[in-house]
């Protein structure tokens, strides 16, 4: 951990994930150092290690109260800082450097690395909600089936990055499993369906730019279930690199709630922004509403 100048007025926390989508981010820490150094900014830095990260995180912030957490990392690390201090009264600014990096592409965040340092360090903040999935918090999208099957083989290959998905996309959608029998309750409602994909979502898009949810808002004090009825595998492939459009599909059904249960026959693959979670057969859901201040672009 280093510190900047500590006579500045302003203090920044930056959390870098060393080893978030299999790139290196000494440029990208480097670019950060010069912005603060140039805002007149002290920057207390903090590396993920995978122990004990969200207690230091906390330590920090105690000691320090940064005015904004920068997180340099895709959407788990995003989730890890949210999950530590999101409930603090702190801007935490997103720099997408992860192979997930899906609440970037919701929050209309820029590809240009200086474009990201202005929103993290000066942009607007928006009062962003968060899904409570069995005691674990949500920022974006979490899903049971498919999706979650493919991040569990991509977190035990060897490739990183685009690449290993791509690999593993393919590896999980040509060993598919059974569909799976889901029972969901929501809005005093009760659906019985089979499935083979079903998604929690608090946001639109996928890190790669599908959009699996039209109607999602970060901050309207709901979330989505959008459940992927189909059993065939030509429009599971689709719908997932983007070539099936979920609006109107009547393979598709979406349900806008603010709480809700789902139960499956089996236990199915789980997964929460992007970070594999075991298998399960219940999940209990819950809105948190305007949980998170996060740095958006500033609006014109």
């Amino acid at each position: 951990m280093k510190k900047g100048n500590m006579s500045s007025q302003k203090e920044f926390l930056i959390v870098v994930n060393p080893i978030a989508g299999g790139n290196d981010k000494t440029d990208l820490l480097e670019a950060v150092r010069e912005f603060a150094d140039k805002e007149n900014i002290s920057l207390v830095e903090y590396e993920t290690t995978g122990k004990n990260d969200e207690e230091e995180i906390k330590k920090l912030y105690t000691k320090h109260k940064p005015e904004r957490v920068l997180v340099a990392g895709g959407d788990g690390s995003v989730k890890m800082i949210a999950e530590a201090i999101g409930h603090e009264d702190v801007v935490i600014g997103v720099l997408p450097a992860g192979s997930a990096n899906g609440l970037s592409v919701d929050l209309n965040l820029p590809g240009d690395v200086n474009q990201n340092l202005e929103i993290a360090f000066h942009g607007d903040f928006m009062q962003m909600d968060m899904v409570n999935i069995n005691g674990k918090k949500s920022l974006h999208l979490s899903d049971i089936g498919v999706n979650a099957e493919l991040i569990r083989n991509y977190e035990g290959s060897n490739i990183r990055g685009k690449l290993g998905y791509v690999l593993q996309a393919f590896n999980t959608l040509t060993e598919l499993q059974d569909p799976f029998h889901a029972i969901i309750e929501a809005n005093g409602n009760t659906l019985e369906t089979e499935a083979r994909m079903i998604v929690i979502a608090n946001t639109k898009r996928y890190g790669t730019g599908v959009t699996i949810n039209p109607i999602g808002k970060m901050d309207d004090g709901k979330f989505e279930i959008v459940i992927l009825k189909s059993l065939d595998l030509i429009f599971i492939t689709k719908v997932l690199a983007g070539k099936m459009p979920i609006e109107s599909n009547k393979d598709v059904e979406i349900i806008s709630t603010e709480d809700a249960l789902i139960t499956t026959d089996v236990p199915v693959c789980f997964q929460i922004d992007g970070e594999f979670c075991g298998e399960i057969d219940r999940l209990d859901i819950k809105i948190l509403h305007k949980q998170m201040k996060i740095a958006v672009p500033k609006t014109t």
